[in-house]
C-alpha cells in the first residue's frame, strides 16, 4: 500500500515564489551580462570572449590570467596627449570606497592576488581631445605616437588592449546571443560589481544626489574661481582619477579643457563605451544591486532597473580639447612636460588611494602653474592601510591636519576649507548607507613659497 504525503499548501507557495524570484534574479544577471558583452564588442576588433572557453565549456585558466585584468587607473596632460607616454607600473585596488567595510582578510587575500597580476601587467594609452562638435558620430579617438616607449608601443599593438581604444563611427552591436560562463576570479567579479555601482553613480538618474553632495560644490567653486572664460583661451583643469568620466565632463561643460585621468583598465573601456559609443540618452539598462541580498528593503529594491546615460555625452556642451588619458598619476605626471601645465586640478576621492600621498601632493603642487588652484573633496580611507605583506609596497597615512601641513610645505595656501557629508556608489533604497565626512578645500599655489620650500 503506497502512502502520499501531501506537501502543505505553504511550502508549495513558497517553492513557487522562489522559483519566480530566481527567473527575475536570472533574467536581470542576463541583462546586466548582455550589457557588458555589448560593451566589449563595441569596439574594434572586439573583445573576443570564445577565446576563453573551449569547446565542451570549460575556461581556460592560463588565457583568463593573461587578459582578464589589464588594469590602469590615473594620469592626464593638456592638448594631444597622444604624445604623452603612460605606463603601469604600480599595482592598486580599485572600487575600495564602493565596499568600506570589507573584511581585512578579503583585503589581503585581494591584495595578493593583485600583486601577482601586477608583476605582468604594463600599459600606456591616452584619448584625443573630445570635440565639442561631435554630433551623432561621437569620437573621443585614442592615437598612439611613433615616438612613444616600449610600453605605450604595447599598447598600441597589442589587440586585447588596444580594443579598448574608441574608434570613430563604431556603432555598439547588440548582444543576442548566448552568454559565456567563465572561471573569472573573485577580485575581478568584485570589481566589475564596483563598475556597475560607478555607472550609477556617474551616469544615471538615480545618482544624481550623489553628484549633488560630490560634484556639485566643485563646479562651483570652479565657477566662482575662473569667472571670465572664454573659447578662444580656456582654463585647463586636471581631474585625477576620473573613473568613468562624468566630472571631468561636467568640467568640459562648464567651458574648461578638461583631461581626466584613469589608471583603472575597467573604468577605461567603461567610460570610453559611454563617452564614445551613447547613441541616445537611457540608452542602456541594468540591474545593479542585484547581488546586494542585505539590507533590502522589499525584492522590487534589489530587482529595480536603472537606465543609462542620463544625458547623451556629445550633446553636453563639452569644451574643445576634453580628453581621457590611462597611466599611473604620480609616473605621467612627474614628467617636465606636466611642469606648470594646468590652471587648476580637481581630485574627488583620489588622494588617498596613494601608497604614498605627499608624492601625489608634490606631483599636483608641480604640475599646477604659479596661482593655480587646487580643489579636493574626500575621505582619507586609505586603500593599502592594511597591506602587511612582505611583497606590499609601502602605505603612507597621514591624518587630514598632516595631509594640510605636506600641502603648505608644497606652496600651497588654504582658501577655502569645510566638510562635506555624502555617500560613494550608495543604494539609495538600503537600510544601511555608510556615509562620510568628506574634507573639502580649495587650495592655492603660493609661486614664492613653493620655489623658497624648493630650495630648503
Amino acid at each position: 500500500m503506497v502512502i502520499y504525503v501531501k506537501r502543505p499548501l505553504c511550502l508549495l507557495l513558497i517553492d513557487l515564489l522562489l522559483l519566480f524570484d530566481t527567473l527575475l534574479l536570472d533574467r536581470c544577471i542576463s541583462m546586466n551580462a548582455a550589457f557588458i558583452m555589448n560593451m566589449l564588442e563595441a569596439f574594434e576588433p572586439p573583445f573576443d570572449m570564445s577565446q576563453y572557453v573551449n569547446v565542451s565549456g570549460h575556461d581556460h585558466p592560463s588565457n583568463m590570467h593573461d587578459h582578464s585584468h589589464v588594469d590602469c587607473t590615473h594620469s592626464s596632460g593638456r592638448g594631444d596627449c597622444s604624445s604623452i607616454s603612460i605606463s603601469r607600473s604600480n599595482s592598486q585596488l580599485d572600487g575600495q570606497h564602493c565596499n568600506p567595510k570589507e573584511d581585512a582578510s578579503t583585503h589581503e587575500s585581494s591584495r595578493e592576488t593583485e600583486n601577482k597580476k601586477d608583476e605582468e601587467e604594463h600599459m600606456a594609452g591616452c584619448s584625443q581631445p573630445l570635440g565639442s562638435d561631435l554630433g551623432t558620430s561621437q569620437g573621443v579617438d585614442v592615437s598612439c605616437n611613433g615616438d612613444t616607449d616600449a610600453s605605450t608601443a604595447a599598447y598600441c599593438q597589442d589587440k586585447d588592449v588596444s580594443s579598448s581604444s574608441a574608434v570613430d563611427n563604431v556603432t555598439p552591436r547588440r548582444c543576442t546571443g548566448s552568454l559565456f560562463k567563465l572561471n573569472v576570479p573573485p577580485i575581478d567579479v568584485d570589481k566589475v560589481r564596483c563598475i556597475v555601482r560607478n555607472i550609477v553613480r556617474d551616469w544615471a538618474e538615480e545618482g544624481q544626489k550623489e553628484r549633488d553632495e560630490c560634484y556639485k560644490p566643485i563646479l562651483e567653486e570652479l565657477n566662482r574661481l575662473f569667472p571670465n572664460r572664454t573659447n578662444q583661451r580656456p582654463p585647463s583643469c586636471l581631474v585625477p582619477g576620473a573613473g568613468l568620466g562624468r566630472l571631468a565632463l561636467e568640467i568640459s561643460s562648464l567651458g574648461f579643457v578638461s583631461q581626466g585621468n584613469e589608471f583603472s583598465y575597467y573604468m577605461l573601456i567603461c567610460s570610453s563605451f559611454i563617452l564614445n559609443h551613447t547613441q541616445e540618452a537611457n540608452e542602456w539598462t541594468i540591474y545593479p544591486w542585484i547581488h546586494s541580498n542585505c539590507n533590502s528593503l522589499s525584492d522590487n529594491d534589489q530587482l529595480r532597473p536603472v537606465s543609462f546615460p542620463d544625458i547623451h555625452p556629445s550633446s553636453a556642451g563639452i569644451t574643445e580639447g576634453f580628453s581621457m588619458c590611462a597611466g599611473d598619476f604620480v609616473e605621467v605626471y612627474n614628467e617636465e612636460s606636466q611642469e606648470s601645465a594646468w590652471d587648476a586640478v580637481v581630485t574627488c576621492f583620489f588622494l588617498d588611494t596613494a601608497h604614498n600621498i605627499v608624492e601625489y601632493i608634490e606631483i599636483i603642487s608641480k604640475v599646477l602653474k604659479d596661482g593655480g588652484v587646487w580643489i579636493n573633496l574626500g575621505p582619507l580611507l586609505y586603500h593599502f592601510a592594511d597591506s602587511y605583506g612582505p611583497d606590499d609596497d609601502m602605505s603612507i597615512e597621514l591624518s587630514l591636519e598632516d595631509v594640510k601641513k605636506v600641502a603648505y610645505h608644497y606652496g600651497f595656501v588654504m582658501e577655502v576649507e569645510k566638510m562635506i557629508e555624502t555617500t560613494y556608489t550608495a543604494n539609495m533604497r538600503a537600510m544601511m548607507q555608510n556615509r562620510y565626512r568628506a574634507a573639502f578645500w580649495t587650495m592655492r599655489k603660493n609661486a614664492s613659497r613653493a620655489k623658497a620650500q624648493k630650495h630648503c
